[in-house]
């Protein structure tokens, strides 16, 4: 059996992945420690994640203690991993994936359809701000950073009237007192990869490849690589208002993808049926482009757009 070495990032939600992925090793006997590693993400809390504009921005100094040997596998949201991988990383393992889908929380009001005109809700994410201002164009929009217990903790404190946050992690650490709805993903498409965890390790480390191979799971691998196929034909990065959201049933593949102005005011959405993940996610994301997501894109990069305020 292998010793094996994690490097995760140190919120809440990365160590209970960690640990999730080292007791899966430990009961296949291996020996596994977690090294937490502190990245550029995690460093900047004061501006909005849209502002920042660093691909990598939550894995770059995890992959620099991969690359130099300090670790031997790093435990990523797969949704935060750049869909183009340095040449000398691989992703070893896709795990199964938790619900993909957005939730919407509150303390008073049960949907985004309840919620009062001007009501104050917090999300840092370009994605979720514009398909929100899409169907509520009156709500104010504001920034909202931290880890899953200080964005409670902000909520319930009477800062925001309610906020968005991935179902995948409220789920994980068994927070989910405040989720009020699910949001289908036909209203509010997830990021590409939400949900599903990715096992990155060296280029060529067979070794420890090998001793990861259990962790795949087929259909979350189908689905996930047809969303980065759309969102890498997009040149687009975790922090970008692009949607993607695939499902699989047999050797059936359901893609939909969605670009969107951050105010709303144009939401781009095609959906896909295919069978080649890649080609399929590929195909949608040049759609999308052809029908105006360059344009959209262009203002997007070319800062142009406008993130959300700051408080």
């Amino acid at each position: 059996m292998a010793r094996l070495r994690i490097g995760s990032r140190g919120s809440q939600l990365a160590l209970w992945q960690a640990n999730h992925i080292t007791s899966l090793l430990r009961e296949r006997g291996h020996e596994v420690e977690i090294e937490i590693i502190k990245t550029t993400g995690d460093k900047i809390l004061d501006v909005a994640l849209a502002k920042v504009g660093t691909k990598g921005m939550f894995t770059k100094e995890i992959e620099e203690a991969l690359l130099d040997k300090r670790v031997d596998l790093a435990v990523h949201s797969l949704k935060d991993l750049p869909t183009e991988l340095a040449p000398e990383f691989e992703i070893a393992a896709i795990t199964m994936r938790e619900n993909p889908r957005d939730a919407f929380l509150s303390r008073h009001f049960d949907s985004i359809n309840n919620l009062p005109v001007k009501a104050r809700v917090g999300t840092s994410s370009l994605r979720r701000q514009a398909q929100l201002k899409a169907i509520r164009p009156d709500l104010d929009i504001h920034p909202l950073r931290g880890n899953v217990d200080t964005r409670l903790r902000k909520m319930e404190e009477g800062q925001y009237d309610a906020i968005i946050l991935a179902s995948a992690g409220l789920n994980r650490l068994g927070l989910t007192r405040w989720i009020r709805e699910v949001i289908p993903a036909d209203v509010m498409c997830p990021a590409a990869g939400q949900g599903a965890l990715g096992i990155e390790i060296r280029r060529g480390d067979s070794e420890t490849l090998k001793h990861l191979e259990f962790l795949n799971h087929q259909p979350t691998r189908t689905a996930v690589l047809a969303e980065r196929a759309l969102l890498n034909e997009l040149g687009g990065g975790c922090q970008v208002p692009i949607g993607a959201h695939a499902e699989v049933t047999g050797d059936d593949i359901k893609l939909i993808g969605v670009v969107a102005r951050p105010d709303g005011s144009l939401v781009l959405r095609d959906t896909r049926f295919g069978h080649d993940p890649v080609h399929l996610g590929e195909e949608l994301g040049k759609s999308l482009l052809e029908r105006g997501g360059r344009e959209i894109l262009k203002e997007v990069y070319g800062e142009t757009a406008v993130a959300p305020a700051q408080p």
